[in-house]
């Protein structure tokens, strides 16, 4: 996917668990939507930054980026809604774009992706932006309902974290 799609998966996805969070559709649902807009847009662009510098997707488009990203909150306690973002990205370079990803970089370089994607150009891409992101949002959706509750409060991992010198 090109920038324009992913700032359109993160807007969406920003909105849609704005309202996941907290479904009273009053202003509470505002300000969540408001509190996780810009993590989450700034998540879903982080990783094309390696377009400036190292080989793009594969510098920051790894899965040990992105558990750097999920550690973050944990350790730090702020930047909790970034990793949606930036997991988000990855599933729209790996289900909707023909190239893929190399998720095992730096100790691999093989991409990985499904043949279902579109080139970045394609009249379609934005179509299977917003397809690929209400698949998110459904299944975001279920985590939040029936595993973890996504609005989780952090502080006490990071008061943990820090405990043990992290």
């Amino acid at each position: 996917m090109n920038k324009r799609g992913h700032v359109l998966n993160g807007l969406l996805l920003a909105l849609g668990l704005g309202f996941i969070l907290e479904p009273s559709l009053d202003a509470a649902t505002a300000t969540t939507v408001a509190e996780i807009t810009a993590p989450v847009v700034l998540g879903a662009l982080f990783p094309d930054v390696d377009t400036a510098f190292g080989r793009h997707r594969k510098t920051l488009h790894s899965l040990p980026v992105l558990a750097i990203f999920l550690a973050y909150p944990i350790v730090f306690g702020n930047l909790q809604y970034v990793w949606i973002g930036v997991l988000t990205h990855y599933v729209l370079d790996v289900v909707g774009s023909k190239r893929g990803i190399a998720l095992f970089h730096p100790l691999s370089d093989r991409e990985f992706g499904f043949p279902s994607g579109v080139t970045t150009s394609s009249k379609y891409a934005d179509l299977v932006t917003v397809i690929i992101t209400a698949i998110e949002l459904a299944a975001f959706w279920a985590i939040h309902t029936y595993v973890v509750n996504l609005d989780l409060d952090l502080s006490v991992a990071s008061e943990a974290a820090a405990g043990f010198g992290l």
